[in-house]
């Protein structure tokens, strides 16, 4: 499945869709995204919460995955790592860029960098997703 519109669909339905992550753009080696930053996403002090950050960014690692899946194959998400750097506060709009560091037949590991609106890094996501075999 390597069609964007047809990922966002699939998305949509699922928990990347209830935090409003919209792709928009889609290559075998990256991946870009954006998400507004809603008060349901954020602390009390109106800054996108930690664990949103992190499911912005295993989304984008999973969705490059999928792009480089062979038929017949399936991911999980089987280690992360994220660093915080900067807030981005309630009302603006988060993008999420992640690259591929490796694309092998068993493992993938992806880096997402996650900007606020002002372009300003706020953080740093690094995964590894584990390729299987057959359907969920």
């Amino acid at each position: 499945m390597h069609d964007i519109a047809a990922l966002q669909r699939l998305l949509d339905t699922l928990f990347p869709g209830l935090m409003g992550v919209r792709l928009t753009a889609l290559e075998p080696d990256r991946v870009v995204a954006q998400m507004e930053v809603r008060p349901d996403l954020c602390t009390a002090g109106g800054i996108l919460h930690g664990g949103a950050y992190m499911a912005f960014a295993d989304t984008l690692g999973a969705v490059g995955t999928i792009v480089n899946l062979a038929e017949g194959k399936r991911t999980t998400t089987t280690d992360s790592s994220t660093k915080f750097i900067a807030g981005a506060r309630v009302g603006s709009i988060v993008t999420g860029t992640s690259v591929a560091l490796h694309r092998g037949r068993t493992t993938m590991v992806w880096q997402t960098t996650v900007t606020n609106a002002d372009g300003k890094l706020c953080a740093v996501v690094t995964q590894t997703q584990l390729v299987l075999e057959g359907a969920g």
